[in-house]
């Protein structure tokens, strides 16, 4: 490809979970051929509740240096793939806010005509896995905008078993991103860039 599909993977991760999937997608998007931009969205909760969970103090320092996501980024993209964990059920606070951000660019129908699919993790495997990805696929329709998922286009997504997107349940920070996640990451990252380059190349 001449030039290459502009990704752009935007994720909310608490205790660190969704920051390793989201990496993965960045790997597996600059492996199908894809320009790519790894934006984490602001935090909004306080810094108390921040410093009294290890894992989230760790993750918030880690991802420090990573740039956050602006409007300008999704403008930017082809496609974005969108990233959080479940929170009740829904999305998070902290990408919700974010995406609200975006109203200006949808008024002048620059969301319109982009791919997007989403990503989540769970405390637990009954936690919220397809009811946060269909809550956060709710912004697409109202942004003109084509979901693209991964479906069970791969006999890998069989074993994951998730056709909404990328999906994780951590046992509460027991089970870390292995290789079932990875795979199923890397069928959702190279799909969207295939996605949103045949629309490319047939507008």
């Amino acid at each position: 490809m001449a030039t290459p599909i502009k990704l752009a993977v935007v994720f909310y991760s608490s205790t660190g979970t969704i920051t390793e999937i989201a990496k993965e997608l960045h790997d597996a998007g600059v492996k199908a051929g894809a320009e790519v931009r790894l934006l984490k969205v602001a935090e909004l909760a306080p810094q108390a509740a921040i410093d009294s969970n290890p894992a989230w103090a760790a993750n918030h320092a880690a991802i420090a240096s990573l740039p956050e996501a602006t409007p300008a980024d999704v403008e930017w993209a082809d496609a974005v793939i969108f990233g959080t964990p479940t929170r009740f059920g829904n999305v998070s606070s902290q990408l919700k806010q974010f995406i609200d951000t975006l109203g200006g660019l949808w008024a002048e129908g620059k969301l319109a005509n982009k791919v997007y699919s989403g990503f989540v993790s769970t405390a637990t495997e009954h936690a919220g896995h397809e009811s946060t990805l269909l809550a956060l696929y709710n912004s697409n329709h109202h942004f003109g905008g084509i979901t693209v998922t991964p479906g069970f286009t791969d006999p890998h997504k069989f074993i994951d078993g998730n056709p909404y997107g990328t999906s994780h349940a951590d046992g509460q920070g027991t089970k870390p991103v292995g290789e079932v996640t990875r795979i199923a990451a890397g069928i959702q990252a190279a799909r969207v860039v295939q996605i949103a380059g045949a629309l490319r190349a047939a507008a």
